[in-house]
């Protein structure tokens, strides 16, 4: 049992690493659209990425799957660019009792969290290989690990929305200048990546 909480802690670590932001970033330009009442939402998004993740951590832990790890380390600042700009052509909800997006954007949005989140479980796995090294059993380790990645996850989403409650209901920031302030920021700083990523493996 103390293996399972020490797992648990190293994915919760892992994601929440300030070092190693880019799932972070990820995240935050998921939940930039969104406000806290659409708390609902935002749940079905993240479970969407989670089950992306979940899938592809599990096979590659399990060594089911291969990749190139340099490729995955290009495509997760790219997934990170990709939802960034994608939130400056979201539509504003034209009522603010009513918050929800537009029905087309929402699956767009779950298809796209599903599908990152397959690449974003890749590099997950990276790390969870590398702390496995020779170890027989994985499965309870991986559980463990994926466990300790949600509650991560759920501390960022909360964050995210907290933060947006107060710069729209608190200080009064237009939610449209809200959405293109952290987006942009998010956009900026996956190019960074990309840029870097590029430099390195050149």
């Amino acid at each position: 049992m103390n293996d399972f909480f020490i797992y648990l802690r190293l994915g919760f670590d892992h994601i929440t690493d300030p070092s190693g932001y880019d799932h972070i970033l990820f995240v935050v330009a998921l939940c930039a659209v969104y406000t806290l009442r659409q708390w609902r939402q935002v749940l079905i998004l993240v479970t969407a990425f989670t089950i992306g993740h979940s899938i592809t951590l599990a096979l590659a832990t399990l060594r089911l799957i291969n990749y190139r790890t340099d490729v995955i380390e290009l495509l997760i600042p790219i997934t990170i660019l990709i939802t960034a700009v994608a939130n400056f052509f979201v539509q504003e909800p034209k009522s603010r009792l009513f918050d929800r997006p537009v029905t087309s954007q929402s699956r767009a949005r779950y298809g796209l969290a599903l599908l990152f989140g397959l690449i974003h479980g890749m590099g997950f796995s990276n790390y969870l290989r590398s702390l496995l090294g020779r170890e027989a059993d994985i499965v309870q380790p991986l559980l463990a690990f994926n466990i300790g990645l949600e509650l991560g996850q759920l501390l960022i989403v909360s964050a995210v929305l907290l933060i947006a409650y107060v710069a729209l209901e608190i200080l009064n920031l237009r939610r449209r200048d809200w959405v293109l302030i952290v987006s942009g920021i998010v956009a900026g700083m996956a190019l960074s990546l990309i840029i870097n990523n590029e430099l390195i493996s050149g």
